[in-house]
């Protein structure tokens, strides 16, 4: 076999450099992210801390993982931006780590050789100073793209583009950067079912076209919104797997801790039963995960694939470590107090984000070369 066309060989377990990152990024969240804080930013209507961000994307730096240093990044890896976005979803952090250092971050990759504005905008990106989002609605997979057919247009759902500082407009004519503040730019905020990561419907007027930065032309934006598209679906498994990681260890905790009839309900054979299949299932999606970020990582062909074979299992993982999490908490379980209510509402948002799970089952067949049901 041609070593050009050799299997990329999976490497699924950590190194100890992201090790070391993990442990940062837990500990900065630990101290400035607990669940009270986060549900009392999302009920007031401002689920993003500023200085978390900073803390995050600035001063550690994870914000330029996936830029090349020339470009003014890390020079990092998919591996490390996957790593970081386990502990965002272990913390439910409300961060527009996604949707600006991988999605937005992506597609300026793409198109940084089309031109010096795609660059310059990478390296505030990189930097922590600004966030992008890009202007697609938040459920649209790779293979569902459908562009507007200009810059004057109305997009429902856009993730994080509320609090974006430029948007990213990708249509049949090309892609543009459009700064939120600019006159012509209507950002209303929607009420999303997961508070931590705010929705909107943006609309660009014709006041708005003319004063946006043309970034890469139509045949180079459409190839650089789906590898954007790609990558956030391959790494949003990441936070899937954190999120639903944390679900099992405090769902086992609880279940040591709680006592019925004189012994730790964890004890008991069904729910015993019920937190071992949990834990095979956290199992596979880690390998899924793992998979996905070490295949886009190495550039992969195969990459589209184990995108869609993560996104695939992981999103309903997610969402059953949650609902396992509430239920088995008993009656504190359905509080508001307790966080469980917010990892379900994670949870379930994830799952129909950057394609539901069907739409990347379908994926997964057509690449693998499986036949269509009739």
């Amino acid at each position: 076999m041609n070593p050009t066309t050799a299997p990329h060989p999976a490497d699924l377990l950590y190194s100890e450099a992201e090790e070391d990152l993990r442990a940062a990024v837990r500990a900065l969240l630990a101290d400035r992210n607990d669940p009270a804080r986060v549900a009392a930013r999302a009920e007031e209507g401002t689920p993003y801390d500023a200085g978390l961000w900073k803390a995050l994307a600035a001063d550690m730096g994870v914000a330029g993982l996936l830029v090349p240093e020339e470009l003014g990044g890390q020079g990092a890896s998919h591996r490390e931006a996957a790593v970081v976005l386990e502990e965002l979803g272990r913390a439910i952090a409300p961060a527009p780590y996604l949707t600006s250092a991988v999605v937005a971050t992506e597609v300026l990759l793409a198109c940084a050789t089309a031109g010096p504005a795609a660059s310059s905008l990478l390296g505030d990106l990189a930097s922590g100073r600004r966030t992008a989002a890009l202007v697609v609605p938040f459920a649209t997979g790779p293979d569902a793209l459908r562009l507007p057919g200009g810059t004057v247009c109305t997009v429902t759902a856009v993730a994080d583009a509320a609090t974006a500082d430029v948007l990213l407009v990708p249509s049949t004519v090309g892609l543009h950067a459009v700064e939120r503040a600019e006159a012509g730019v209507d950002v209303a905020p929607l009420v999303p079912f997961d508070l931590t990561r705010p929705l909107a419907t943006v609309t660009l007027t014709e006041e708005a076209a003319t004063a946006a930065t043309p970034l890469a032309g139509a045949e180079t934006a459409l190839a650089a919104v789906r590898r954007g598209l790609t990558a956030g679906a391959g790494l949003l498994a990441s936070e899937q797997l954190g999120l639903a990681e944390w679900c099992l260890g405090e769902t086992v905790r609880y279940t040591k801790e709680r006592h019925q009839f004189n012994r730790p309900v964890g004890s008991f054979q069904a729910l015993k039963h019920r937190m071992a299949q949990l834990w095979l299932e956290v199992v596979s999606a880690r390998a899924a995960a793992r998979n996905a970020a070490d295949s886009l990582a190495a550039g992969s062909p195969d990459a589209p694939l184990a995108a869609a074979l993560a996104q695939a299992y992981c999103a309903r993982v997610a969402v059953h470590a949650a609902e396992e999490c509430v239920q088995l908490h008993g009656g504190v379980g359905m509080t508001w107090e307790h966080p469980a209510h917010l990892y379900l509402k994670r949870a379930k948002a994830d799952s129909i984000a950057l394609g539901t799970p069907g739409a990347h089952r379908e994926t997964v067949g057509r690449l693998a070369g499986l036949p269509t049901p009739a």
